[in-house]
């Protein structure tokens, strides 16, 4: 498992820990160790920018970001490739999925701008792990899309470096990232290196 250090409030989980999305047993380790809620708040995600508000447990409807000001309530998101998102502030917290698709949609600044506007404006964030460019090999028509962030596999073709693109949707805030590639991390889960459909999770809760 993945935390930032002297931070409470978030975590990423790796493969070991089981596939929360789906294994409610799963869920409730994962939850005990944390001390938190069996009872999370998640969503349908579907790589867009949709953002809802969470003010209950369950499935939230197709989005991939959600955020609260409940406390207590956990928030997740779930990834084998694409990043998980954690943004806090005094009282409240978001989560968002971002894969190239979402960031390209810009779902973390459009999790960002829902909060600012309820008043709770995010003063840090945390990035969990995800496929780093070394990696992300893509096309044309993907690299077009993230002029900035351009850059090269291991191997020689052109990738695209999402956590970089991330990173400047959380400009002005403090900022923790995880820094592991899922693709040839050991112990974390990849699906563009297994086709798994295992998932690991992003957790973000008020305490």
């Amino acid at each position: 498992m993945n935390r930032p250090p002297g931070r409470d409030g978030v975590a990423f989980t790796d493969g070991a820990e089981g596939d929360q999305r789906h294994d409610l047993t799963a869920r409730s380790a994962v939850s005990s160790w944390l001390g938190i809620s069996r009872r999370w708040a998640t969503v349908r995600q579907v790589h867009g920018a949709r953002i809802v508000k969470a003010e209950e447990p369950g499935e939230l409807g197709e989005a991939d970001g959600l955020w609260t000001e409940l406390v207590g309530l956990p928030l997740a998101v779930f990834t084998a490739d694409c990043f998980a998102v954690v943004l806090f502030s005094e009282g409240a917290v978001g989560v968002a999925h971002s894969g190239w698709r979402g960031a390209a949609a810009k779902v973390v600044t459009a999790l960002r701008v829902e909060m600012e506007s309820s008043g709770h404006a995010p003063t840090g964030a945390a990035v969990g792990p995800g496929i780093g460019p070394c990696c992300f090999e893509v096309g044309h028509e993907v690299a077009e899309m993230f002029p900035r962030d351009v850059a090269s596999t291991t191997w020689g073709t052109s990738s695209v470096d999402i956590a970089n693109s991330i990173r400047r949707e959380l400009s002005g805030l403090e900022v923790w990232m995880a820094g592991a590639c899922t693709m040839h991390t050991p112990g974390l889960l990849s699906h563009r290196e297994s086709q798994t459909r295992l998932r690991m999770a992003g957790i973000g809760w008020l305490s």
